[in-house]
């Protein structure tokens, strides 16, 4: 009689690829150094095979999976194991707050659907002050523009906003043949670890997020096009800007002193 989890089709709605490669799965879970009284939080746990591991090294572990249809293969897995829970939700939705707090924080890990990954990193980095760190399993391009400094093509908002929370640390890349189906394109392993105060604080956050959004919009043109809208050319050269660079010229640090900028000026 086979297995449930044989059964089990990836879907690409969900974009699903199941990681099948052993080596890589250990590789994974020993970078991630999960301990007994950790507050581990798995997105997208498939069929469980990162799970395994995480149960064999931690007494509890939450899951949170959209596919109702992987539920009843991990409960037959785990489902007799006191501490392993599982929350039937989709991700870019959930409250992670239900889970963690400053006094117990979170260890996020998951092999996050690639047609989701920006905004759903982006709805993680907003439980920041509650998480301890963050492994995650991306496409390797979404790696590097996590990680790409000031003049880097790939230099982004994904960058700076990811960068303004956490330290973002590159760990390894996983080939296509490491996934059943197969990806078209190569995989990487990333550490996230939130700050507990940020390199740069920027008095309004969320002001901090509308600057760069406004700088990348248009990211082939210079500052003096894409921020017009916000500050004046004399204004640029007074915070000892050069209206003519481009968007990805700027580092982290100048975004803020931007964003601080205006804020005291609204205020």
């Amino acid at each position: 009689m086979k297995q449930p989890e044989n059964r089990h089709r990836a879907r690409k709605r969900f974009g699903q690829n199941f990681l099948h490669d052993q080596h890589i799965i250990s590789h994974i879970v020993r970078s991630i150094s999960p301990k007994e009284s950790d507050n581990i939080v798995e997105i997208g746990p498939g069929k469980g095979a990162i799970t395994a591991l995480l149960l064999d090294a931690c007494s509890r572990l939450n899951v949170v999976e959209l596919d109702r249809d992987l539920i009843p293969i991990l409960l037959q897995q785990f489902g007799h194991l006191e501490g392993f829970n599982i929350n039937q939700a989709d991700a870019l939705k959930f409250d992670f707050a239900t889970l963690g707090s400053i006094e117990n924080p979170l260890r996020i890990v998951g092999n996050l659907p690639y047609n989701i990954s920006t905004p759903l990193i982006f709805h993680l980095l907003s439980y920041s002050t509650l998480v301890r760190d963050m492994h995650f399993m991306l496409q390797k391009e979404v790696v590097l523009r996590m990680a790409a400094q000031a003049g880097d093509n790939n230099y982004g908002r994904l960058s700076i906003m990811t960068q303004y929370r956490c330290a973002v640390e590159h760990l390894f890349d996983v080939g296509p043949e490491c996934f059943d189906p197969r990806p078209k394109v190569d995989s990487a392993i990333v550490r996230l670890t939130p700050y507990e105060k940020p390199p740069f604080p920027a008095s309004d956050e969320k002001l901090l997020d509308s600057v760069v959004r406004t700088a990348f919009s248009q990211r082939r043109k210079t500052l003096r096009n894409t921020l017009k809208p916000l500050l004046t050319h004399e204004e640029l050269i007074q915070l000892d800007i050069d209206p003519g660079l481009r968007p990805e010229n700027l580092s982290l640090e100048t975004y803020v002193s931007i964003a601080n900028y205006l804020d005291k000026k609204a205020a």
